[in-house]
């Protein structure tokens, strides 16, 4: 199980990675926007893959309030400590310590493709929200096709270290509506995001 990013993306100093990176986070706070203005105050967002806290940081600054979490790391405890406000912890996605609608938004960024049974994980980011779902993954197959055109991990034909499942765009609307309705999708390359609502 890979813990945290594999390729450092938030603070790359390769150009194309960082411009890549940036539109994502972009396009990512755009929907968190969207999702703000639908919301009621006092929404308690919910980051699970939080990695090293960027995105849990910008949470907490728009809704005054965040908890992210992923799983145990030495390193990713140092970050944590450089991104304060997120209340963080440690917990496994397939197995949430939260109660059924605990939050208003769960977030799950670039987790659910490591996932052993990312099924289970779905139904826990949707067991834990009792509204909001945003979800992205590597968009297949052209972040593999990337790797490849740039020679990275040829000898697992593109395959990301880690990355065990594997989503087209159309393939992950899919996946996140067995458990809500998608409201919005956006492929800032080379990934897919997701809105979803529950009921």
């Amino acid at each position: 199980m890979v813990i945290g990013n594999h390729t450092q993306k938030y603070t790359a100093k390769n150009p194309a990675i960082k411009w890549l990176t940036e539109r994502f986070v972009t396009r990512l706070d755009g929907l968190v926007a969207c999702i703000a203005d639908d919301a009621r105050p006092g929404t308690r967002p919910l980051e699970v893959g939080a990695g090293e806290g960027v995105i849990s940081r910008k949470m907490h600054e728009r809704f005054g309030t965040c908890v992210g979490l992923d799983l145990p790391d030495a390193g990713l405890r140092a970050e944590w400590r450089s991104r304060p406000g997120p209340h963080y912890l440690h917990a496994d996605a397939e197995q949430l310590p939260f109660r059924d609608e605990q939050f208003d938004l769960v977030v799950c960024v670039e987790v659910l493709e490591h996932l052993r049974d990312p099924d289970a994980g779905l139904r826990e980011l949707a067991r834990v929200t009792s509204r909001h779902l945003l979800l992205s993954v590597p968009h297949e197959p052209f972040f593999r096709g990337s790797n490849v055109l740039t020679g990275r991990y040829l000898t697992d034909l593109g395959n990301t270290p880690g990355h065990l499942n594997h989503w087209t765009g159309a393939g992950f609307q899919r996946f996140v509506s067995q458990v809500a309705t998608v409201r919005e999708v956006t492929s800032p390359y080379p990934w897919t995001i997701v809105w979803a609502t529950k009921a």
